[in-house]
């Protein structure tokens, strides 16, 4: 998992000259580029994995589960940006990049797909089982999601453009169903990712994993 953690936090220096040196109207707008979920989302993975990685090499139990609770939150936003931006990329690319953006299919997977892949892995393999329950995982995405409609909406004020042109051609209440419906999306992969986690690793799952532990047991 060291590896994995250290392909991520590499990342860090190259995203943020990229950004910083790239000619581009958001360097100069209020929010910078945290304007962007997918931004937001990174920051928070890479802030999971430098716990996890202080976790591992100082064998801290509290900063391992500072590393683990990070995980409940940045691990099913990663999905759901995921879901979000190659869904509504495969229908039209315009409506998530302006026109004025140019960008490498690598550093494209690497903004909107690896991130994901590399908490997936870490909840798979590297992690204890979550306990959230479904109501506090809505929760948790209801915070987060609206939280990020207030912040894109106050930084309108500010700039008066939206970080994706998707947002400029949705009616405030169309914006809300979009905010709400991803409520919930992101809720159902926290659900989901739990159920992946049983089956990977025959927690909470009842069946032949379980009937062969006990098997095992008796002998």
């Amino acid at each position: 998992m060291h590896l994995l953690r250290n392909i991520l936090l590499a990342k860090i220096p190259l995203v943020g000259s990229g950004l910083v040196d790239w000619p581009n109207p958001v360097n100069d707008s209020y929010g910078w580029h945290f304007q962007y979920l997918t931004i937001i989302g990174l920051a928070l993975a890479i802030l999971t994995f430098v716990f996890g990685s202080l976790a591992d090499i100082i064998a801290s139990r509290r900063l391992f589960v500072i590393k683990n609770a990070l995980s409940v939150c940045s691990a099913p936003l990663e999905i759901l940006i995921s879901l979000l931006y190659w869904g509504i990329r495969a229908i039209d690319p315009q409506l998530v990049m302006p026109a004025w953006v140019v960008i490498d299919p690598w550093a494209d997977i690497g903004f909107h797909l690896a991130p994901a892949l590399f908490l997936l892995l870490d909840l798979l393999f590297f992690s204890p089982p979550w306990s959230i329950p479904p109501l506090s995982a809505l929760g948790v995405s209801g915070v987060l999601a609206f939280s990020y409609w207030w912040w894109v909406e106050h930084c309108f004020a500010h700039n008066g453009w939206y970080p994706y042109p998707l947002f400029e051609l949705l009616s405030p209440a169309w914006r809300g169903v979009l905010f709400v419906g991803s409520a919930l999306v992101m809720t159902g992969s926290t659900v989901c990712l739990k159920w992946v986690y049983g089956r990977v690793n025959g927690w909470g799952v009842e069946g032949p994993i379980v009937m062969r532990k006990k098997k095992g047991a008796e002998k």
